[in-house]
């Protein structure tokens, strides 16, 4: 399993402030957007074993989960459309508990610690899976060791808050860089994959 956490920490909660005329005017909704299509897609399909998370203002998590996904297409729309379908049903996700918003989409009450203690617990080695923080600062990809179920952490448009670089710390075994560019975030999920899938880039 691969999964991706993406931080859209201007993403409004609100379903009636998504309007799918203006997805860039929603908190830069279009550049999560891009992420959940980069995470889950292939060329002519849907990738295996891939879950996207998408922190919205760190009270909500949506979770795209491409092993159960129906009737999801990677153009911004489709995809903001389940976004905003995720915030109508808020009121569902008690707790913990999530909200089903449709086939292989979820929505929960947590924020970037409640996601992250969840997915690899709090010392960052969890059941689920190993964090690792894409980060311009960090080894080069190149130069790592491709991790045993992945969790990537990145940032949206914005920086991580001095909050979020100390969670993400706290947990990660690890902190990669993609290239010596800055990247997109969906960018550099590509640049992931492509390394996962040939394993460090050995194989082809």
């Amino acid at each position: 399993m691969r999964q991706f956490v993406v931080i859209g920490r201007d993403v409004p909660t609100d379903p009636d402030a998504v309007s799918l005329s203006d997805i860039p005017g929603a908190g830069r909704l279009d550049l999560c957007c891009r992420c959940v299509s980069a995470g889950v897609f292939l060329s002519h399909g849907i990738r295996e074993s891939v879950r996207i998370h998408l922190v919205i203002a760190d009270e909500f998590t949506v979770t795209f989960d491409s092993d159960t996904l129906r009737h999801l297409h990677p153009d911004e729309r489709n995809v903001a459309a389940r976004v905003r379908d995720a915030l109508d049903a808020k009121d569902d996700a008690i707790g913990h508990m999530p909200a089903d918003v449709s086939q292989g989409v979820e929505l929960r009450r947590m924020g970037l610690d409640a996601t992250l203690d969840r997915l690899v617990g709090a010392d960052g080695r969890g059941p689920d899976g190993t964090l690792v923080q894409l980060h311009e600062e960090g080894d080069p990809l190149v130069d790592a060791e491709p991790p045993d179920h992945p969790v990537f952490v990145l940032s949206d448009h914005h920086d991580f808050t001095s909050e979020e670089a100390a969670a993400v710390a706290d947990r990660s075994e690890r902190r990669l860089r993609v290239g010596p560019e800055l990247l997109h975030a969906d960018h550099a999920i590509t640049v992931v994959h492509n390394w996962l899938d040939t394993d460090g880039y050995t194989a082809y």
